[in-house]
Parts: C-alpha cells; structure tokens; sequence
C-alpha cells in the first residue's frame, strides 16, 4: 500500500489492546516491529501476496467486485481476486470432523430478511491465517458468525461477530459494507506478474511442494 509521496504506509496494529491474549499482542508486536525497523516494509497482507483472506479477513479487500450465487442448497461467495470461493451450505448442522481450512466449513440460513452465516474449522496459528489486514491472529477455536443484508442505500452490509476464547478476552464485532456497482467478473489471476517491485521484503507467493498432475 503505498502513501502520497509513493512511499509504503505501513499497517501497525494494536498490540496493547486489552482483548487479546497475552500471545496474541506478542505476534501483533513482532509483527510491528518487523515493518518499523525496516526489516519488512509492509506487514502480512493476504490477498497482496496470493493467500486467501480466511474469515472475516476475506471481506476487506476491497479493491474488486465479488459476487453472491444462491442456490437452493448452496450460497457460493466469488471474488473476482484469483478467482476465490467460499461455499456456505444451507443446512443447520455442522460436520462432525472438521480438517482446517482457509474458509472453515460454512452454514447459513436466512432471518429477518438476512443471510446468517455460521463459520469453524479455520486454520490455527502459524498457517498465515489472520482475521483482519493488521495481522491479528487466531487460534482454530474461532469462531465467526457474519449477517448479511442489503442496506437502506441498495448497498450491502455485513456484521461479523468473532470468537476465540483463546486469542480474545471478549467477542469482537466487525462490520463491512459493499455499494453495487456494474462490474463484469473478470480474470485476475493473483500469481501472474506479482513480484515484489518495490524491494519491501514481501511474504513469498505460496507454493505447491509438489505438482497437482
């Protein structure tokens, strides 16, 4: 991200708020410290670098379109950025064994004219997973329940409430909003030419140890 004069504003987060953990504001403060001291020019920013954003990191990337596909059985969530979808089934259970994922496992239901939308099963420490662009982490007990509506204007809102009894001291709410735009779901593919131009030290592009075929 880069400033007026075209240098790099750096993301620093709250590592003294008193939600976190004592853990928790540790990791903010190394991160901190990284992008002070130079060492890193920006802190961990997922969609930058070709991770997904996990949730509710995911919903604050906001420089392009995503989209809403409802099926009877299926709500898919698009985001034109590499493509990335996140599937919310439409039943009232949980899987019994979940295996950590970027996005978890997702259920929904719709209320009072809102799609609410129960997310587990989200990747634990060290897997470059946060709940938000300041690098605040979480542990695979999280826990997000998001509500969608559309708002007064036509646009689209979101509350999130967040869970993790062992990275936050209490719930934290969230909320993001969206305007409609007319915007075709072009390709942009995240990998292609996403070097790191101005020599900031960036978290490398994940990589597959091995080939898919």
């Amino acid at each position: 991200m880069l400033g007026r004069d075209g240098q790099a504003t750096l993301r620093i987060g709250d590592s003294k708020d008193p939600v976190l953990k004592p853990w928790a504001a540790k990791e903010m403060l190394a991160s901190n410290e990284e992008a002070l001291s130079g060492k890193r020019d920006v802190p961990f920013a997922a969609q930058a670098r070709c991770y997904p954003g996990g949730v509710p990191g995911q919903l604050l990337y906001p420089a392009e379109p995503f989209y809403f596909v409802q099926t009877p059985k299926v709500v898919y969530m698009i985001w034109q950025r590499d493509h990335m979808v996140r599937r919310i089934f439409m039943t009232d259970k949980h899987s019994a064994n979940l295996k950590p994922a970027w996005f978890g496992e997702s259920i929904g239901r719709y209320e009072n004219g809102a799609l609410v939308v129960d997310t587990i099963g989200l990747l634990g420490p060290g897997k470059m997973s946060f709940i938000d662009n300041f690098r605040t982490p979480h542990t695979e007990k999280l826990h997000v329940v998001e509500r969608f509506k559309l708002a007064a204007d036509g646009g689209l809102e979101a509350v999130a409430r967040v869970e993790d009894p062992d990275t936050f001291n209490e719930p934290l709410t969230m909320m993001q909003r969206w305007r409609r735009v007319p915007n075709e779901l072009i390709e942009t593919v995240c990998a292609e030419n996403n070097s790191d131009f101005f020599n900031q030290n960036l978290f490398p592009i994940p990589e597959a140890a091995k080939p898919d075929f």
